[in-house]
């Protein structure tokens, strides 16, 4: 998935509800979706976390919102299996598993006491159908092409799931710890093709620790606690009900967090300050897979010249971005793999090196002019950025410096999202060069959609960039066995991709979360915000 780079708020301006308390009525248009007055008169355990815009679908075979995606698999459903915090799967709604048939055959041990929220028994079969559904194009799963070996999903009997592979996987494949149980009763009468549109995704029912109990489109999703949800699984969560407000303004959701209306919310950084300075928040941040980079379109000069793109990773003064545009929360960063994933590259080359960036630029015959720009046979080194409006672009003017430091002309032209996209995802592609986030995920896969070769001309297809040599890499990769084989093998496409610069990463994101004091046992990771919110807690009304 794809996220505009919202990098920072151009000021703190409206964010003096910090200097508001509880019991004073901030003008807030979240005032009226979570409580009825200025004073706090929801459940004292119902929690309302802020998400800045509406949540896409309930349905996890068509989703890829970040915040939705965590709503299903923590919340409303359940995996076959969770990551502990060290990202190795344990038992979840699979309480065991054996591999036979040369590693080519998965049986997974169901637990039997599990309920869709209907009342309906949760069975191998909803599994089945969920994997298969996944696999099959038409239904649009975004990480089909992970199921690409799986020949088939039988369900033995009502608690034995069968998977059977074409080649043996290397390891656990990760979608059963990241691909929620939907259910077959529901769904198996919708054809593949429709499953986006389905009335299931504004309304459904699953089997997780919390029920849908409601929706206001565009403005709040409410959540319910599962009082039936079996001790097997951990037992109903200690929350009485979890409500998702739309509130997609920084200064609001500010305000909201400082007035009490909102319990948890995403903050800029340029508020974290804000933040730490009221006595009743507390500031979390933590790692997230989220990485905001340049994409080259290689298919056209100057681009399709490795030493002009390799020549512009080097010019980028990472850290200047970091500390200026995101206020420091981010790594500066030149390969796409978080540094906290136990996969990271940890040997990465220099992020900046302008000596040899004016070196390479020389070498592909491109010398600066009169003026300090670079010209090549009377043309002037010139591109365009491709970048979405935020009506603030602090990254884009540091970028714009860094090349005119090489010179190197920058245009910046801000577009908005759906103009962005289609642009970026064109066969024929019409751009420079341009500036994106990528929403990752704890398997890499997100590497597969950039640049493998069979998913070309896909959604994140921007760079049109695919050779055999890389797909090799990403191959090999996918198929070492765990442990240090699989580290290295991902260690060269990373390093595979430093040299060849289809796209160059510029940092990776840290989220910013501003929680109320009342909020007990949030801990977030690389798992996602919500990876504990089986067991949060809220504290009374006043508590700091």
């Amino acid at each position: 998935m794809i996220s505009p780079p919202t990098l920072v708020a151009s000021t703190a301006r409206g964010a003096t509800g910090s200097a508001r308390r509880r019991g004073k009525c901030p003008a807030l248009a979240i005032a009226a979706l979570v409580v009825a007055s200025c004073t706090p008169q929801r459940q004292p355990d119902v929690l309302v976390l802020a998400s800045g815009a509406d949540l896409e679908s309930a349905n996890p075979l068509v989703t890829t919102h970040p915040l939705s995606r965590q709503i299903q698999r923590y919340a409303l459903f359940v995996t076959l299996l969770q990551y502990d915090s060290a990202l190795t799967p344990r038992p979840y709604l699979a309480r065991s598993w054996r591999w036979s048939d040369t590693g080519r055959t998965l049986t997974l041990s169901l637990a039997p006491d599990l309920r869709w929220h209907d009342g309906v028994r949760t069975t191998s079969r909803d599994a089945a159908f969920t994997f298969l559904a996944a696999r099959d194009p038409a239904t649009g799963f975004p990480r089909a092409a992970e199921l690409a070996t799986l020949d088939t999903a039988i369900a033995a009997d009502d608690t034995t799931l069968v998977l059977r592979f074409s080649r043996a996987p290397a390891r656990l494949p990760a979608l059963l710890a990241e691909l929620p149980i939907v259910p077959e009763h529901l769904l198996a009468g919708v054809p593949r093709s429709a499953m986006r549109g389905a009335p299931f995704g504004a309304a459904p029912v699953g089997n997780g620790p919390f029920r849908f109990a409601g929706r206001q489109r565009g403005a709040r999703w409410s959540f319910a606690r599962n009082d039936a949800f079996p001790a097997s699984l951990g037992g109903p969560p200690a929350l009485r009900g979890l409500v998702i407000a739309v509130v997609d303004e920084a200064t609001t959701k500010f305000a909201g967090l400082a007035s009490g209306e909102l319990d948890m919310a995403g903050i800029a950084p340029t508020m974290a300050g804000l933040a730490k300075r009221d006595a009743t928040l507390r500031v979390l941040t933590y790692p997230i897979p989220f990485g905001v980079g340049l994409f080259f379109n290689t298919t056209r000069p100057p681009f399709d010249d490795v030493r002009v793109r390799l020549a512009i990773a080097r010019s980028i003064d990472r850290s200047r971005i970091v500390e200026i545009a995101i206020a420091g929360f981010g790594t500066p960063a030149s390969t796409p793999v978080p540094p906290e994933s136990p996969l990271a590259w940890r040997e990465a080359p220099p992020q900046s090196d302008t000596l040899r960036a004016d070196s390479l630029l020389d070498s592909a015959g491109w010398r600066r002019g009169a003026d300090g720009v670079r010209v090549r046979g009377g043309r002037r080194l010139q591109a365009e950025l491709l970048t979405v409006g935020t009506g603030d672009n602090v990254v884009e003017q540091l970028l714009q410096a860094d090349l005119a430091a090489r010179g190197i002309e920058l245009r910046i032209r801000q577009t908005e999202m759906g103009t962005f996209l289609t642009t970026a995802r064109a066969p024929d592609k019409r751009f420079d060069l341009l500036l994106a986030g990528i929403t990752g995920d704890l398997s890499l896969s997100y590497l597969d959609a950039l640049f493998a070769g069979r998913q070309r001309g896909g959604a994140l297809d921007y760079t049109g960039y695919h050779t055999a040599a890389l797909d090799a890499l990403l191959d090999a990769a996918r198929n070492a066995a765990p442990g240090e084989a699989e580290r290295g093998a991902w260690r060269d496409v990373q390093a595979g991709l430093d040299t060849l610069a289809p796209a160059t990463w510029i940092y990776h994101a840290r989220g910013l979360q501003g929680v109320s004091r009342r909020v007990r046992g949030a801990s977030m990771d690389l798992r996602g915000e919500l990876v504990t919110v089986h067991d949060w807690t809220l504290a009374p009304f006043g508590t700091r």
